[in-house]
């Protein structure tokens, strides 16, 4: 799909872009991708202990969502005790462009967001 198709499509029931948005919506997804792009495969205890501020319910839901949307693959060792860990797949690893676009264009316009926030909090 070129980018004039993406554009006069984006706004129809079944476009494509509208898997990104949706998958990129979610607070915690792009975090832990972003980790796991950092870190390489990592166990859920190592991925919540990277990430910071996150619970383990939290983070097994994001793993799982990821997993569902084919961008994280769970790799099961027979082991006792049983051990996971999680790495990125192709698709997941595709995503890191656009998030560290998405995190560029937050470093130039944080501040003016937060500042608009905070006159909107102030209206009477």
């Amino acid at each position: 799909m070129d980018e004039v198709d993406m554009q006069g499509d984006v706004f129809a029931a079944d476009c494509r872009a509208r898997i990104a948005f949706e998958v990129l919506a979610n607070r915690w997804d792009s975090v832990v991708v972003y980790v796991l792009h950092e870190g390489g495969p990592m166990r859920p205890r190592a991925l919540r202990d990277r990430i910071g501020g996150i619970s383990s319910k939290v983070l097994n839901e994001a793993l799982r969502r990821l997993e569902y949307n084919g961008l994280v693959e769970r790799r099961r060792y027979a082991e006792v005790p049983p051990r996971v860990d999680y790495s990125l797949t192709a698709a997941g690893a595709a995503l890191i462009p656009p998030i560290q676009a998405l995190g560029a264009w937050a470093a130039t316009h944080a501040d003016a967001v937060l500042a608009a926030q905070d006159r909107f909090d102030r209206k009477p």
